[in-house]
């Protein structure tokens, strides 16, 4: 795993259009990426898009909005995370519902005026949802996360990171040096504590 300092390196990077930092960040969060979009999509989706394909388009969303100074309060692995998180889940809500409405006859052949009232709709529809969350959201989705992990001590806070940075619970026994089953009773502590602020 890589650490911090090299990650926040990365991102100022990826801010300023240097294709190696974002190499180097698609290595280090790409199966991630994927593991956390098979998690929302699950097995729904039977069309073309599969999670490689939401990770694909979260990082590209990544790079062209920290190239464009979309993204100011990304500075470190915690709010890369954060914003990640948001944009998958975005983009997994967005290619569910193009399944859903391609199930529901969408790709049918339809005569013109249906067609027209169909495109029109969504046209409608894809001016309100937004595809990316809005520099706000992303920083506001960071700093309650940042809040939530400072209320824990060193080892349960590296314990829920690891977590949200998408680890299986052995994953993280390995790399913590523990039991499963701690690491298993960490997490149920920490969700206990987090949803009693909530």
């Amino acid at each position: 795993m890589t650490d911090d300092s090299s990650v926040t390196h990365w991102i100022a990077g990826l801010k300023v259009g240097d294709a190696l930092a974002a190499e180097r960040l698609w290595k280090s969060y790409f199966q991630r990426l994927t593991a956390l979009a098979r998690g929302h999509l699950g097995i729904a989706v039977c069309g073309g898009a599969d999670n490689e394909d939401v990770a694909q388009s979260v990082f590209k969303s990544l790079c062209l909005g920290a190239g464009r100074g979309k993204f100011p309060l990304l500075t470190d692995r915690g709010n890369l995370w954060a914003l990640l998180v948001v944009m998958t889940a975005n983009k997994s809500r967005d290619v569910l519902r193009r399944e859903r409405y391609l199930k529901r006859g969408g790709g049918r052949v339809l005569h013109e005026g249906a067609l027209a009232a169909s495109e029109e709709a969504l046209s409608h529809i894809a001016d309100v949802i937004d595809r990316e969350p809005t520099p706000e959201f992303a920083a506001q989705v960071a700093e309650e996360c940042e809040a939530l992990l400072s209320r824990l001590d060193d080892v349960w806070r590296r314990t829920a990171e690891l977590k949200l940075q998408g680890f299986s619970n052995q994953e993280i026994a390995d790399q913590m040096d523990c039991g499963l089953r701690t690491v298993e009773r960490r997490l149920h502590v920490v969700r206990l504590a987090w949803v009693a602020e909530s």
